[in-house]
């Protein structure tokens, strides 16, 4: 199989490379040792109009790296309009913070066409496709208009939220109706498929039977395939990383006191706000514990011109200078609070630093930080991990201290439980967690998947296509030139 993968986001691989997302760092060991081509996005826009989209493609690993510079008419309504002002709040069941416009939505869907005729320079007689993540949620629909018929197959990282939220996207019913082109669409949680099967039934009126949803399209099965890491070589990592400079300088600047760790995009969904709020009360709550622990929150900027997340900046900084304010010492710094990426190199030797490990998304699809905090622990001595209960990670990472990030007096006290819980608990806790992450890591993830898109290819060719009533068919508008859709 010649897989081809796409997302909006990749990366070069390089060890000190900032990652800014789980789905950079998840997808790169696989197209490293796996052959297939990654294609997304360069980060560049062009302007004017390109009658063939560019690509430029380097090695990476045993595969290869395609990056489109993508139209620019068209960037700002597709990724910082649609995708992360009407889909990404929805995903994540904020529909408050819903904002679109008509015109991000054709942005959004240009760009995924743009996409489709950029794939069509690595197809081949035995290529799949996998599409990655909420940005690209028609491109499957765009590569069949173009004629692909091979398998096409897409994931979802994020979470998919419950009928009511959903449909609180303009166009979802047409843009839903377009993932059914895809012969397989994985989620990272049973709850996330059933809420998709559930708008499929009840929404679009569609035949499911175990799993396998009948459209216009034919067959579109939907499972659950939740993501994992590589923990042996993220445990090498960690080990290898206790002589960075950035490691050694944390570990003499504590003095004997002990670290708690969060790392995430600085972005409302991971529950930063509670979470510093959560410490403050723990200090207030536990004055013996001033002094003895400190929370190294690393939060790297994102989507800055978007005015919920410019917002959530100005705010957590300005909590953090309120709590080191009334917490604080002359000699003394509660939160150490860092706007900045690190590569993951260096995160490994952080987590392995910190006796607790912070993970509190007020909604999370996996949060692959979780994984890599349990893979990074000494064996000998390892942390805890606070787990958020609304973390995808949550229903794998069971014998995590588990939290409802909303409860600020009962993470509070969790906290305070994980920096006083004894050896023989915290190797037993350890432990399973570990044996969780060894059973289902990234390599095993990426087969189980690539094999259901095959199995599906071949139900579709023994079977001959089912079709439903035409008005159940994704409508295309003709009224306008420009639009495309409507």
């Amino acid at each position: 199989m010649n897989l081809v993968v796409v997302s909006n986001r990749v990366s070069r691989g390089k060890p000190n490379e900032p990652m800014t997302g789980g789905l950079a760092a998840a997808l790169l060991p696989i197209v490293e040792k796996s052959g297939a081509i990654w294609v997304g996005s360069s980060g560049r826009v062009r302007d004017g109009n390109q009658k063939e989209p560019f690509a430029e493609v380097e090695a990476l690993g045993a595969g290869a790296l395609a990056m489109l510079d993508l139209p620019a008419a068209h960037y700002g309504g597709y990724y910082e309009g649609f995708a992360n002002s009407a889909l990404w709040p929805a995903l994540h069941s904020r529909a408050d913070l819903i904002r679109a416009s008509q015109e991000d939505y054709l942005s959004y869907r240009e760009v995924n066409a743009f996409m489709a005729r950029a794939l069509l320079r690595f197809r081949k007689t035995d290529s799949a496709f996998w599409v990655q993540d909420y940005h690209f949620l028609a491109l499957g629909a765009e590569l069949r208009d173009l004629g692909v018929t091979e398998p096409i197959g897409f994931f979802l990282h994020t979470p998919w939220p419950a009928r009511s939220v959903i449909s609180g996207v303009p166009h979802h019913r047409e843009l839903i109706e377009a993932m059914l082109a895809y012969d397989l669409i994985g989620f990272q949680t049973e709850e996330d498929c059933e809420n998709f099967v559930s708008y499929a039934q009840s929404d679009l009126g569609l035949v499911v039977h175990d799993g396998v949803i009948i459209s216009r399209y034919g067959r579109t099965r939907a499972a659950v395939f939740p993501i994992g890491i590589d923990p042996k070589q993220f445990a090498q990592l960690a080990m290898k990383a206790s002589t960075h400079p950035d490691v050694s300088r944390l570990r003499r600047s504590l003095n004997g006191e002990k670290l708690a760790i969060g790392v995430d995009r600085l972005d409302y969904s991971k529950g930063l706000i509670n979470r510093i709020k959560a410490f403050d009360r723990m200090w207030t709550l536990h004055p013996q514990l001033s002094r003895t622990v400190s929370l190294l929150q690393i939060a790297t900027p994102s989507r800055g011109a978007i005015e919920a997340y410019g917002n959530l900046q100005s705010e957590v900084a300005r909590l953090v200078t309120d709590v080191n304010g009334q917490h604080g010492e002359v000699d003394w710094t509660p939160i150490r609070y860092l706007n900045k990426g690190y590569g993951q190199a260096v995160l490994a030797g952080l987590y392995r630093t910190a006796q607790v490990g912070v993970v509190t998304p007020l909604q999370d699809g996996m949060n692959l930080v979780a994984k890599e905090y349990v893979a990074a622990q000494n064996p000998v001595d390892p942390g805890v991990l606070v787990l958020s209960k609304f973390a995808g990670a949550a229903n794998e990472l069971d014998t995590a201290l588990l939290v409802n990030p909303h409860d600020i007096d009962s993470m509070a006290r969790t906290i305070a439980i994980a920096l006083s819980m004894p050896l023989t608990e915290r190797r037993m806790r350890w432990e399973a967690m570990m044996a969780k992450l060894r059973g289902h890591t990234i390599q095993q993830w990426f087969a189980d998947f690539t094999d259901a898109l095959h199995d599906c290819q071949l139900d579709k060719s023994e079977l001959a296509p089912v079709m439903t009533e035409p008005a159940l068919w994704p409508l295309r508008s003709a009224t306008n030139g420009n639009a495309r859709y409507h």
